[in-house]
């Protein structure tokens, strides 16, 4: 029972606290700096019923590993890479948002409207979709600096899956609204996320 009270656990889910707290936090703060106050809701914090129940089934795991194994809690290089892998994907998100600016939103544009851009520069000549691959190395970061085997693998799968669905979807109104400009862009910068070109 020590193991729950102990500096690793301690440290580990005030990490993880933090890193929840910023992530959602500052994607809130950027929605209403850039789409304005009164057109942002709490869905742009980016919390869903399926999130919770990740987020529940990774810190069950951790409770039960820590108190049976609190051995596989203790490999801190582990912990530290997932650390890295947090900051690293909050970078990439946030910036992806500060370039993309107005044209970057929490739900998929079905419309096209005159304001809507396509962005290629900053951060978006590297990828095509750095909010996803940033959101990808966050979640599965969180992972490994708690060290959970299970949940990174399973973080990993089903936010890849997710993805998977979701750029194809996105992509077929991206070369919809910006025809052959998008399709150019697509044919020379990768997604951003493996194994989806």
């Amino acid at each position: 029972m020590m193991e729950i009270l102990g500096y690793t656990s301690c440290r580990q889910l005030s990490q993880m606290l933090m890193t929840i707290l910023v992530f959602h936090g500052s994607e809130f703060i950027l929605a209403a700096s850039i789409h304005g106050k009164s057109n942002v809701t709490c869905r742009d914090l980016l919390i869903s019923k399926h999130y919770l129940l990740a987020l529940m089934c990774s810190l069950l795991e951790y409770f039960l590993e820590i108190f049976l194994f609190p051995g596989l809690k203790e490999f801190w290089w582990i912990s530290n890479l997932g650390f890295a892998m947090v900051v690293i994907g909050e970078i990439i998100r946030k910036l992806a948002i500060l370039t993309a600016s107005q044209a970057f939103t929490h739900t998929i544009r079905i419309h096209c409207d005159e304001q809507h851009k396509l962005v290629t520069c900053g951060i978006y000549r590297f990828l095509r979709h750095p909010g996803y691959s940033g959101f990808l190395i966050w979640s599965v970061g969180t992972q490994v600096m708690l060290c959970n085997p299970i949940s990174t693998v399973a973080f990993a799968v089903i936010v890849w899956k997710f993805f998977a669905a979701r750029i194809p979807y996105e992509e077929h109104f991206l070369r919809r609204f910006f025809g052959s400009q998008y399709v150019e862009y697509a044919r020379h910068v990768p997604s951003g996320v493996p194994f989806i070109r």
